[in-house]
């Protein structure tokens, strides 16, 4: 079944490309068959991260980038991370309802993804649905977080450019810029430049990047900062532009290639841990395990001791 749905999906097919999408979400054994298969047939599609906190009109700027992107005649993938229900384990579907106008048109494809408890901003499987919508023939795959605020880095491991996406007025400007997601991010975005504040959130953001200028200059690339109103198409353009310059940067630079094998490492390593311990956990006996967490809470022994001994029971590995 698998075989004959990459089959149809490699000839245009997008109901076998949704199907194969729900099923790497869903079966992590058929996923690593899909991705066997589909592998060869990657490697074309340029990834863009849309990241920033909730309000910012992540959603609404990524229509107006569709919009663009397909007036050049490219076929653009949208995978839209949504927070999980916690009723039903799936996405809400909100950034989805507000691309709708998108839905028809045979050039765009549209997927929300529950977070499923994943942190980082990012939806488990969404590596790997990348893959399947780069086989499938897109040239741009848009790549937009849960938008939770400052633990969404993981997307700098799945993009080649990520746009960091900010408004004036959230109470505190430079909010947008800590905690590692100054570090993350290749182009500043404050949208909704028509409120009042942009101005200042221009000038501290730039502030900021001044002072990290020995950085910018090693790097070879200094973050620029686009104001965008996206409801009125304001910047948009101008926004699209810089995410090309941004790509002919990564080209000539070579650096396209150091990103795509830092991402590869870390998604080999990401893999590798959860197998060990989807092992640990088949292997350690419940009762074990409960009798151990006793025994850290009395203070009887300490987590790592605790770790160690579970690794030479289960794994035969000793620290």
């Amino acid at each position: 079944m698998i075989k004959e749905l990459v089959e149809r999906m490699l000839s245009g097919d997008r109901r076998a490309a949704a199907r194969l999408i729900t099923l790497v979400e869903n079966d992590e054994e058929k996923a690593r068959e899909i991705v066997g298969l589909i592998y060869p047939y990657t490697g074309k599609a340029y990834v863009i991260g849309v990241t920033g906190p909730p309000g910012a009109g992540k959603s609404t700027l990524l229509d107006k980038l569709i919009k663009v992107a397909r007036e050049e005649g490219k076929v653009v993938g949208v995978i839209a991370i949504d927070p999980t229900s916690p009723f039903t384990g799936g996405a809400l579907l909100g950034d989805r309802i507000r691309m709708q106008r998108h839905s028809t048109d045979p050039g765009v494809f549209i997927r929300s993804m529950a977070t499923r408890g994943s942190l980082g901003g990012l939806a488990k499987a969404t590596n790997d649905a990348i893959k399947v919508l780069d086989a499938y023939g897109c040239d741009v795959i848009f790549v937009e977080t849960v938008g939770v605020g400052q633990v969404e880095v993981d997307i700098v491991k799945t993009a080649d450019t990520v746009l960091l996406v900010t408004v004036p007025g959230l109470g505190d400007d430079v909010q947008a810029i800590k905690a590692g997601l100054m570090e993350i991010a290749d182009v500043f975005v404050i949208n909704k430049a028509d409120r009042e504040g942009a101005d200042a959130t221009y000038f501290e953001l730039n502030l900021m990047l001044d002072l990290e200028k020995e950085r910018w200059e090693k790097r070879g690339w200094r973050p620029p900062v686009v104001e965008t109103v996206a409801t009125t198409m304001k910047g948009i353009r101008e926004l699209w532009r810089t995410v090309l310059e941004h790509r002919d940067f990564l080209e000539r630079s070579g650096e396209i290639e150091r990103k795509r094998k830092f991402r590869a490492e870390e998604e080999v390593r990401t893999i590798i841990s959860g197998r060990i311990a989807r092992m640990i956990g088949e292997r350690l006996n419940e009762g074990e395990l409960a009798e151990l967490i006793d025994r850290i809470v009395r203070r009887e022994v300490d987590p790592y001791s605790a770790a160690d001994v579970v690794l030479e029971k289960t794994l035969g590995v000793k620290a």
